[in-house]
């Protein structure tokens, strides 16, 4: 028979036992819930984040246009009686027709309000109307009727991002100029479109004419010489390292070497490129081909270390099948391992170049925070990138910049997440399991 006081034993440790086992269950739930709740978090933060940037940028989308009629002044734009494209775009004063027109049509008088009146239109209107007067000649000296970009102030009032019932002192858009957009919303002369301005124009003073087609010209130039330069140069280290190489101090050295470059700041890479390739090698400033040098610099370790994982995860049993029916090394590597890694090298080689995409800090240091208005045309054209156009107008104090830096940060983004879901899709596409 069973001790009576071996039972009791038996049964306490099994009551600690159990006791032990809900404890470990607890700190599990506790554990996940932890973790459901990190995520809940994460998630709110992006959707807020996101909501943020989606709810100033939206507007940077659409402009605000009207409708203004023009007597084109055959004295004014062609005072030598001739409408060829050369006479009106030189000798023609469409800025002094435009301004008549306006005058004569809202019976302006006195400078202030003459002044008042021409602010609520945008300077590009004078270019608008030149344009038009160029491509129908015909037209010079007679009434027309034309659509202009507004001022800022006045696409901002349009927006809602100005408030009417704010004290004339608080707001930029005046009462005179509130009675005449009155009239002018009473008389279907004002109406907002879709803004290709915006993916179509440089930089500009004026936020209403401001645009990131260079800034995006200059990223994919930057883009284009990083890849050239990053990516082969990566592969061929991370084939060296990975397939031939001795292993000794040196590669151990080497290997050290790249990681931590991995780590490095950012705007490390920008201070050696001063160095290096503007004060040295004296190469052109604002350039994409300097801009595209440094970010190669800053790519090139990550590159090399995605791409010997991808070689790393290739089976041993590949290369001994190949070397085993006489491949020779160099031919087993290029085509054997090189091909069932490519994959992975090339989603390193995209989440490489999609985080140089987004650097500001080594740009910043090579000069290409410079206001650049024309679209570059090359590679060693001055231009700049779109994180630092995005910092450009982050920096002015005119209101109408606030929706374009925020309709930038959207268009970068969604740069971003192309390039990433590439990754993503090229992985799953090729990826073999082994």
């Amino acid at each position: 028979m069973t001790d009576p006081a071996d039972s009791v034993l038996i049964e306490g440790q099994k009551e600690k036992v159990r006791q032990g086992l809900s404890r470990r269950l607890r700190a599990e739930r506790r554990f996940r819930a932890y973790g459901v709740v990190a995520i809940v978090l994460a998630i709110l933060m992006l959707l807020f984040l996101a909501g943020t940037i989606a709810a100033n940028g939206y507007s940077a989308f659409y402009q605000t246009w009207i409708k203004v009629d023009v007597f084109l002044d055959e004295e004014l734009i062609a005072p030598d009686g001739k409408t060829d494209p050369q006479t009106l775009r030189e000798e023609g004063d469409f800025r002094g027709a435009l301004i008549e027109s306006l005058v004569a049509s809202y019976r302006v008088r006195g400078r202030e309000k003459e002044n008042r009146l021409i602010a609520m239109f945008s300077t590009d209107a004078e270019r608008t109307l030149q344009r038009h007067a160029i491509a129908n000649p015909r037209l010079v000296g007679k009434n027309i009727s034309i659509w202009v970009k507004a001022s800022s102030d006045i696409d901002q009032l349009t927006k809602g991002a100005i408030r009417r019932d704010l004290p004339e002192s608080g707001r930029k858009v005046k009462d005179v100029q509130l009675v005449w957009y009155d009239r002018m919303a009473a008389e279907n002369r004002i109406e907002t479109r879709f803004n290709t301005g915006f993916f179509s124009t440089g930089d500009s003073r004026e936020p209403e004419q401001a645009g990131i087609w260079g800034a995006i010209v200059g990223s994919f130039l930057t883009m284009l010489v990083t890849l050239i330069l990053a990516f082969p140069v990566g592969l061929a280290a991370a084939v060296y390292l990975e397939e031939f190489a001795p292993k000794n101090r040196l590669t151990d050295l080497i290997e050290v070497n790249i990681n931590n470059l991995a780590a490095v700041p950012s705007i490390v890479f920008g201070l050696l490129g001063l160095a290096v390739f503007l004060n040295f090698f004296e190469l052109p400033r604002s350039a994409p081909l300097v801009g595209g040098m440094v970010l190669a610099l800053m790519t090139l370790p990550t590159i090399i270390i995605a791409a010997r994982a991808s070689l790393l995860a290739v089976p041993p049993s590949v290369r001994e099948a190949a070397l085993g029916l006489g491949a020779s090394r160099v031919q087993v590597v290029s085509h054997h391992v090189l091909p069932l890694a490519m994959p992975g090298i090339l989603t390193g080689t995209i989440i490489g170049m999609a985080r140089a995409l987004g650097e500001t800090a080594p740009l910043l240091m090579i000069g290409m925070v410079a206001f650049i208005v024309d679209i570059p045309g090359g590679p060693t054209d001055a231009s700049t990138v779109m994180p630092v156009q995005i910092y450009l107008w982050a920096d002015s104090p005119e209101r109408g910049f606030v929706e374009k830096t925020s309709g930038a940060v959207i268009v970068l983004l969604a740069f971003l997440v192309v390039m990433n879901a590439s990754a993503v899709y090229l992985r799953k596409k090729f990826e073999r399991r082994w």
